[in-house]
């Protein structure tokens, strides 16, 4: 009696792969859109530490930020970038505090914005790529508040596109929902595909000159705004 050949398993284009008894695995899933699970935030470590001038206030809207403080008197070298490193959070209290006070910052820092916007590229990345949805809308809507929140910040952050936006080029097509889901994430602004559109106009229109081809060069598939 012959014997039955068992099967064996072989990764594509291999040797292996073109014996008889072979069966060629399927590639892995590369990943792109899976979540990554980020690291403890220094923002959470600070406010367990009570080293922020806030508290958490609620009222009939529900949270929101208590200053004790006057914002514009911050120092913005220190306690805008702990903020945005913030953004990673997904916790209650401190996805809470930390959106609301990157824009309360950004609301009444004025001329105090533009030095420090180096400082935030890192915590704007770590965010983003985390991959998880909830934080990535949230952090594209902190983006259009900062391009907007002071002169030249839009032309300040022109250098550091290869850090923002591959994230931007994976999910700007991520656009379809189906059912009642389009319907409630364009009312709460949470459809990931038109908030990287809408970043990425703001950012070609303040960003100067370099802007779009910067753009382009990152995210080959989008096209100016300015022609319309």
């Amino acid at each position: 009696m012959l014997r039955r050949k068992t099967e064996v398993k072989a990764q594509g284009f291999t040797l292996k792969a073109a014996m008889r008894n072979s069966v060629v695995m399927s590639p892995p899933v590369a990943g792109a859109f899976r979540e990554r699970p980020s690291k403890p935030t220094t923002f959470r470590k600070f406010y367990e530490r009570r080293e922020f001038p806030i508290a958490l206030s609620h009222d009939t809207k529900g949270h929101r930020i208590a200053w004790k403080v006057e914002i514009d008197k911050l120092d913005y070298h220190h306690f805008l970038p702990l903020f945005f490193d913030g953004l990673c959070e997904t916790a209650h209290p401190y996805e809470v505090l930390a959106r609301q006070g990157v824009h309360d910052m950004l609301e009444h820092g004025g001329p105090k914005i533009l030095p420090v916007v180096p400082q935030l590229i890192i915590p704007i990345k770590n965010a983003l790529n985390t991959r998880n949805r909830q934080v990535i809308c949230t952090t594209l809507k902190v983006l259009q508040h900062l391009v907007m929140s002071a002169d030249l910040v839009g032309e300040a952050l022109v250098p550091y596109y290869r850090q923002i936006l591959p994230v931007f080029n994976i999910f700007k097509n991520k656009n379809i929902n189906t059912g009642d889901g389009i319907d409630y994430s364009q009312h709460r602004r949470e459809n990931i595909g038109d908030l990287i559109q809408e970043t990425l106009e703001m950012f070609e229109r303040y960003g100067g000159e370099d802007a779009f081809i910067n753009i382009k060069y990152m995210v080959p598939t989008y096209e100016s705004c300015m022609l319309n």
